[in-house]
């Protein structure tokens, strides 16, 4: 595993503890020697995870798009900074650099990058694990909601395997080196993503 992408807020958040596992994540990807890939802004979450990749000598590429450059201040001491012409160039080429993807706290944008990973790899488009790093225990309702989903047949449980969650960066990217992904139903043939 050469590299993960994270997705996470450009704002800190309410809580100290978000600002101190974004940094966590970032240290621990650096110690591994896993190169971080995220949306290249220098603010909140996202800042601080790319300042403790590079604090700790790690790569750190960022992807943005010509919209949020300026708002989003993007960071100007990554390893790499690719600027893009739209939101679907920036997670299509955060999917391309990346073998796993793991989400931090975030709001809606957040949310919405982390639902298209886990659709893509539902319907077989990618084979990358996908893990939320729980911190503060920020995905207890979204997890529930999977389960929910679960429960009522709109989402089977072979799906439902593929969401890893764990609170400890550490432990999340472990399962993600053992990790099995589930077969998958295509229109044609059910194959192993």
């Amino acid at each position: 595993m050469k590299r993960i992408a994270v997705f996470c807020g450009s704002a800190d958040g309410a809580s100290l503890e978000y600002k101190a596992g974004a940094a966590l994540l970032g240290q621990t990807l650096a110690a591994q020697g896993i190169g971080l890939v995220y949306g290249g802004s220098s603010t909140g979450l996202m800042g601080t995870v790319a300042d403790a990749v590079l604090q700790n000598g790690g790569e750190a590429i960022g992807v943005i798009p010509t919209l949020l450059e300026e708002r989003e201040i993007a960071h100007t001491q990554l390893t790499e900074l690719h600027i893009v012409r739209s939101m679907h160039e920036r997670k299509a080429k955060m999917a391309e650099l990346a073998d796993a993807f793991i989400v931090l706290p975030g709001g809606a944008g957040t949310m919405e990058e982390f639902f298209e990973v886990f659709t893509w790899a539902q319907i077989g488009l990618h084979q990358k694990p996908i893990g939320l790093l729980n911190v503060a225990r920020y995905f207890d309702p979204l997890v529930s909601f999977f389960d929910h989903m679960t429960d009522e047949r709109f989402l089977p449980e072979q799906y439902r395997t593929m969401l890893l969650v764990d609170k400890s960066p550490e432990r999340l990217i472990e399962t993600f080196h053992s990790y099995t992904l589930p077969s998958v139903k295509t229109h044609e043939t059910e194959t192993t993503v």
